[in-house]
């Protein structure tokens, strides 16, 4: 079976994380599209999601602001429900995204609210 370019981006980042990844640290996979952006923080033990954030709610799209703002807004939604449950370690799954833009704002973002990757 041949995979697209983007299947191998995809695959290739995320082996490389699960390779070294610890049993104290949760998978962080963010996804974007043209409007919107979503992040989820994953147990890969488990193969449960532990919480997840996204600009397509009800309450982010009332707000009406950029697409950096929207990552902003997420990040710090995000890191709450994180430390809520406790979650201060993390590895960032950028996907297929280069570490540029919305992607960079959203890490920032993550590690001024307190999340270690």
């Amino acid at each position: 079976m041949r995979l697209s370019s983007v299947e191998r981006k995809r695959f290739r980042v995320r082996n490389n994380l699960k390779k070294v990844s610890k049993i104290d640290r949760y998978r962080l996979c963010i996804n974007r599209t043209l409007k919107n952006i979503s992040a989820q923080i994953i147990d890969d033990n488990k193969n449960i999601i532990l919480a997840s954030a996204t600009s397509n709610k009800n309450d982010i799209k009332q707000l009406k602001k950029n697409k950096s703002e929207l990552s902003v807004i997420v990040a710090e939604k995000l890191a709450d429900k994180a430390k809520e449950k406790n979650i201060s370690k993390i590895y960032f799954d950028r996907g297929i995204y280069k570490y540029h833009g919305r992607i960079k704002i959203f890490a920032e973002t993550l590690r001024k609210r307190g999340l270690e990757f």
